[in-house]
């Protein structure tokens, strides 16, 4: 026996240093991809080159710090997305680049909403001013890439191929019925007729004013949607309503027929063609360079030499994700980040102007109060102008209330003024359900307030209720300050309604159409500077802190993703609505799904 734990022990202490070091030689190894990936500041272009864009994963306002993308190693690439930020930068930079004769947009699924598309579509058609040529092809056409496709000069597809045109659908999950046989209820406190991100909760289809208002904002998407092609194509915009609303496209010779596409082709004729136009010789390979390979050449901050030694600067603060308070990341606001990197660009003296850029479905309308503060006090002291993304609501659009100037995209989705609580009751879940049951003794008649294992009586209900007024209050008077209308004007345009850019300007709660360029050049103008630099804040974390972090999440988030399927989706609202149970909340009517 005594010769078998030596044995064990042995073996045990094997495997720890074993252990030890395997993980010495991974981070070595990793150590040095990382030394090896940094070092390649320059990527080379062979003339005649076409530059590949290929959108297949999500499209984020910036790209990841990940010096590993593109390497396998360890699955430690799983982030291979290029943000927004450097994608307007790469087709602005080929635009005048003499080795880049043109783009070629490969077969994409445009993970991002319709503000970000129409952002990279506004580059393409500025970079066609060049005189370079822009091909698409696709096996698969969803709407969203034709939309971005049907700015080319020559749109592709496949003989067999598949081309979506049917309309937008935009659907919501409701969830009233599994709490009810849970024995959950979900007890709401809000301000606004029509702030709907309650109603998946307490509904089991849609209220009249919500559908009213996404009937409204829908039309507004889809009818801008259908306009760019329009002009893109020279097709009638009613024609282009009719082929969707009649489903006169089943098969690619369908959009052929109707001039949807140029031609029906497989992707080695693809290949020929862009050699051709390249001026490649027809024998060697085509020549080109994948938009991830091309944006190592440069960074978001490159402008002429004139510029790049400038001493003024211009600093665009990135606020994208929910809202929320403590440090957050780059796919959440935390309050203290963002606070932090207002704070100091203020306190720069060598930036000139802000630009705020947003991105966010709102959340914590505490966190939000606080981002809006320091909005505030930079506005005292420099321009700030901001530039709304995908979607800019509810919370994202009180952290930008205060700025100069409001510049959006036509299809941006905004507004969405209103505040909301919501405190669960198990008491049903606890006693019929799982037979538990609860006692205790209180000092006073509310210190139990916000006890989840029974109803609140009338009195709490009408304390929480106050509460969320007061911030409604607060909220309505910060948009009427900053947007210099009356608080009884904007609380007509609130109640939590949802609102298009395009619409937006229309009620004054934006200033104007535009992208971040048009942001970024409007915030020199007002700060009177012709020649800067940008600067990018918040300060991007480290690879090796989001990988020390991500690896669990990950691997967790695949396990739930292979075991609930098609339920993944119920689960996160779900998780989301445990979430918003926590302070008051400014958050956009759940998650807007545009099919």
């Amino acid at each position: 026996m005594k010769q078998f734990f030596k044995f064990v022990l042995a073996t045990i202490v094997g495997i720890v240093i074993s252990g030890v070091i395997i993980i010495v030689i991974i981070a070595g190894i990793i150590g040095g991809l990382i030394a090896s990936a940094g070092s390649e500041k320059t990527v080379d272009v062979e003339p005649n080159s076409v530059l590949r864009m290929a959108f297949t994963n999500p499209i984020t306002e910036r790209t990841p710090n990940n010096p590993l993308s593109g390497i396998s190693f360890l699955g430690l690439d799983k982030d291979k997305s290029t943000g927004l930020n450097d994608i307007l930068a790469s087709i602005h930079k080929a635009k005048t680049d003499e080795n880049i004769k043109g783009i070629f947009l490969d077969e994409s699924y445009m993970m991002s909403g319709q503000a970000t598309t129409e952002e990279i579509r506004n580059a393409l058609i500025d970079f066609k001013k060049s005189g370079k040529f822009v091909v698409a092809y696709a096996e698969i056409y969803t709407q969203g890439f034709y939309y971005l496709a049907s700015v080319a000069d020559k749109v592709y597809i496949n003989p067999k191929g598949i081309f979506e045109f049917h309309g937008f659908n935009s659907e919501i999950t409701f969830l009233k019925g599994a709490l009810d046989k849970l024995g959950i209820e979900a007890q709401i406190i809000k301000v606004g007729t029509y702030k709907s991100a309650v109603e998946p909760l307490i509904l089991t289809k849609m209220s009249d004013a919500n559908r009213m208002q996404v009937t409204s904002y829908l039309g507004s998407l889809y009818d801008y949607y259908l306009t760019g092609i329009s002009k893109s194509r020279g097709i009638n915009k009613d024609t282009l309503f009719n082929y969707a609303d009649q489903m006169r496209v089943q098969f690619p010779e369908d959009a052929l027929k109707l001039k949807l596409v140029d031609g029906l082709k497989y992707k080695d004729e693809i290949l020929d063609d862009l050699k051709k136009r390249s001026g490649a010789d027809s024998k060697d390979n085509l020549k080109s360079i994948d938009l991830g390979d091309y944006t190592k050449g440069h960074s978001e901050n490159d402008k002429d030499k004139e510029e790049a030694s400038s001493k003024n600067r211009i600093a665009v603060v990135y606020a994208s994700g929910e809202i929320s308070g403590g440090d957050g990341d780059d796919n959440t606001i935390g309050s203290e980040r963002i606070s932090k990197a207002l704070r100091k660009v203020r306190l720069d003296n060598k930036v000139k102007a802000v630009v705020l850029r947003v991105n966010s479905p709102g959340g914590s309308s505490l966190a939000s109060d606080v981002i809006w503060r320091e909005v505030m006090l930079t506005k005292k002291v420099k321009p700030i102008i901001v530039s709304m993304g995908d979607v800019a609501a509810s919370g994202g659009y009180y952290i930008a209330c205060a700025a100069d100037s409001i510049i959006a995209q036509p299809n941006t989705i905004t507004g969405s003024i209103g505040i909301f609580a919501i405190l669960p009751n198990l008491q049903k879940l606890f006693n019929d359900k799982l037979g538990v049951t609860f006692d205790g003794v209180k000092t006073g008649k509310y210190a139990d307030l916000g006890d989840v294992t029974r109803p609140l009586t009338p009195a709490e209900r009408l304390i929480l209720q106050n509460s969320v007024n007061h911030g409604y209050d607060d909220f309505t008077k910060a948009v009427a300050t900053g947007r210099h209308k009356t608080q009884d004007y904007i609380n007509s345009i609130g109640q939590g309604r949802v609102w298009t850019g395009e619409q937006a300007v229309k009620i004054g709660l934006v200033d104007r159409l535009g992208n971040i360029n048009d942001a970024i050049a409007s915030a020199a103008k007002k700060a009177n500077v012709k020649t800067y630099s940008l600067v990018a804040y918040p300060e991007q974390k480290s690879f090796l802190t989001q990988l020390s972090g991500d690896i669990g999440v990950e691997a967790r988030t695949r396990v739930l993703k292979s075991e609930l399927g098609d339920h993944y989706k119920v689960y996160e609202q779900l998780k989301g609505m445990t979430q918003m149970m926590r302070t008051p909340q400014a958050r956009l009517p759940y998650d807007i799904v545009i099919k």
